[in-house]
């Protein structure tokens, strides 16, 4: 089983939920797919870690044999190459290494390099396997790593647990394109509900089936609940506004392997998970 966790912004609890609803498996698999800014691992702390570099082919042209006839540029639609001062420029940072221009060119004048984007990190903590993708700042896109990253786990049989990035982005998506259930993290807050709505669509479009935990719950009004009614969107779990939480978590503990009230509170959220997929 593959649980794939959303939020439509950042800070609203979506490591929190993924990190602990991977503790509560007997065996897990956590994977960070949150490239930019991966944290799961301060959680975790995970040993025995192996690191893997990730590579993708960025074109390299052969002046002497190019002959400015701009197939190459006409060829890419992401604006990667353009013909200035009688040459072909390439700009590594927005070409997306789909290897079309080396193909097109009549004189086969544009060969490939090897260019590190990022890497992969492999851990072990306690019953989890902790994986995290790291994309090299400056990068324009983290889809090859959350790749390799789904890839490197394919023939796993252990539950996994998928911490999306934040957003709607095209890197969330490759993320949640293989799962079996994907759990949607909101605010109280109008701001919250907004957000809500944006992984909400995602998920309609990729039809997959999926349930909402509403975090920071206080009493009184809440939008994002209200969304959720308006929506028929099940809630699956609820996680007070509460101060000692705030400071376990703030201090990088798993709540749920120091707290047994919570522990049972992600247990009842990953019942219902189970209940659903298997039907």
């Amino acid at each position: 089983m593959k649980i794939a966790v959303l939020s439509g912004k950042g800070g609203t609890g979506k490591t929190l939920v993924s990190v602990n609803l991977a503790s509560v498996f007997e065996r897990s698999v956590y994977i960070d797919c949150d490239v930019e800014e991966p944290n799961g691992h301060l959680f975790f702390k995970p040993e025995d870690r192996v690191t893997k570099e990730i590579l993708v082919k960025i074109p390299v042209v052969d002046y002497d044999k190019c002959i400015g006839c701009r197939a190459c540029v006409e060829f890419c639609k992401f604006n990667a190459l353009a013909f200035i001062n009688q040459k072909v420029k390439v700009f590594d940072s927005i070409c997306h290494s789909c290897g079309g221009c080396s193909l097109i060119c009549p004189e086969h004048a544009i060969k490939e390099k090897d260019k590190v984007i990022g890497v992969i990190e492999s851990g072990q903590s306690n019953n989890v396997k902790v994986m995290t993708g790291r994309l090299n700042t400056g990068e324009e896109t983290g889809i090859p790593i959350i790749k390799e990253l789904l890839n490197l786990n394919k023939w796993d049989a252990v539950s996994t647990v998928i911490d999306c990035p934040p957003g709607s982005s095209c890197m969330v998506m490759e993320s949640i394109k293989d799962a079996d259930y994907c759990v949607l993290i909101a605010e109280p807050t109008l701001f919250g509900s907004h957000n809500l709505s944006m992984v909400y669509e995602l998920v309609k479009l990729f039809n997959k089936p999926f349930g909402c935990v509403l975090n920071k719950c206080i009493e009184g009004e809440n939008p994002s609940e209200d969304f959720c009614a308006s929506n028929n969107i099940p809630i699956i779990g609820r996680i007070p506004f509460d101060k000692n939480l705030g400071a376990i978590n703030s201090n990088g503990t798993i709540v749920t392997r120091v707290s047994a009230e919570y522990s049972d509170l992600f247990k009842v959220i990953l019942n219902k998970i189970e209940k659903e997929v298997s039907r």
